[in-house]
């Protein structure tokens, strides 16, 4: 179970679909069923409906054996055997706060403060009494578990969605691929391309979002719009395929949850340049092992962009530790712990 807002897709509901896939190839039944989210100011109605909802059965009447959870406030649902692989609750009320209560007037911040406490309480009982075991999808997550509530987790990586990841080259470009939301920081790689040092290097960025148009005036701005291309909304296999023939994937967001598409690039066998306060991806990415890990500078950033985009053997080399690396996280490993928390 997860939940998210309408008409949107996100990494989570990319990791509950693969595991929905790796469940049924095991020879289980299990489907995704998403749970209400709500906006400020309505999501106790969300937790509520989410708590009243019946997964005893599933729609042809056979009992429901197990309940993965994943996000606010899936982990609501009541059932006796209930894992939550937590991928975030709800972040404006944990570690954005400070950024978040910044735009509010000093009633809103009094009200949300109100509701910041509520959802606190609330989450600590349903994650501490509402489930049988908490798995967090990365040390980051972990991290923020134990400084608000000292819920105890276990670190559980989710693998790559099954998919017919390759290599066919290390072409001539860098390749993103993520939601265009304040975040991901996309707007920080195109600050680092247009750094002399990166002068030249082509970058292909895949996605769409609430950022998209600010970001391209941003591209227009600095003159990059002969090296930048926005390719939108993509489908799987476009993003296999363009996985398979880019130099690298430039990955720097903002102390992001987990990051599955830097397992996704290690599974196409490209190294991953990322930012040391990325979070999740920062975990993966083993600096000059397998990727490069940059300040959270331009300058910096686009100092890493230079070396993997004039060094093919370097890109190479990085590339094949990763690959390596994409193999230790298996559905066939992650299953049994889940099924057996």
């Amino acid at each position: 179970m997860t939940s998210h807002p309408l008409f949107a897709e996100g990494g989570h509901l990319v990791i509950a679909e693969g595991l929905v896939s790796a469940l049924r190839e095991a020879g289980h039944q299990a489907t995704v069923i998403r749970t209400p989210q709500n906006r400020f100011g309505r999501q106790g109605a969300a937790y509520l409906a989410t708590w009243l909802t019946d997964v005893g059965q599933a729609h042809d009447g056979q009992p429901v054996d197990h309940v993965v959870s994943f996000r606010f406030p899936s982990y609501a649902v009541r059932h006796p055997s209930h894992v939550c692989w937590l991928n975030h609750r709800m972040r404006e009320y944990y570690d954005q706060w400070p950024t978040f209560v910044q735009t509010l007037s000093t009633r809103a911040r009094f009200k949300e403060g109100l509701r910041r406490r509520l959802v606190h309480a609330t989450d600590a009982y349903l994650l501490s009494r509402n489930v049988t075991r908490v798995f967090a999808q990365s040390e980051t997550i972990q991290r923020r578990l134990d400084r608000w509530g000292r819920i105890p987790s276990t670190v559980l990586y989710p693998p790559a969605r099954p998919r017919a990841y390759r290599c066919d080259r290390y072409g001539d470009h860098l390749f993103v691929a993520c939601r265009l939301s304040p975040l991901k920081r996309v707007g920080l790689v195109l600050k680092a391309l247009a750094e002399p040092v990166a002068a030249g290097i082509r970058c292909l960025i895949a996605g769409d979002g609430p950022e998209r148009e600010a970001l391209v005036a941003q591209t227009r701005r600095l003159g990059l719009e002969d090296r930048v291309e926005w390719l939108g909304s993509i489908t799987e296999q476009d993003l296999v395929d363009r996985l398979a023939n880019c130099r690298a994937v430039c990955y720097p967001p903002s102390a992001e949850d987990y990051g599955l598409v830097t397992l996704e690039a290690f599974a196409s066998a490209k190294a991953v340049i990322t930012c040391a306060d990325s979070g999740g991806p920062a975990e993966m990415v083993r600096p000059e092992v397998d990727g490069l890990v940059a300040d959270p500078t331009a300058e910096s950033l686009a100092q890493a962009m230079r070396r993997v985009m004039d060094d093919q053997a370097l890109a190479e080399r990085l590339g094949g530790a990763g690959s390596t690396r994409a193999a230790d996280f298996t559905w066939a490993r992650t299953i049994p712990r889940l099924l057996g928390g």
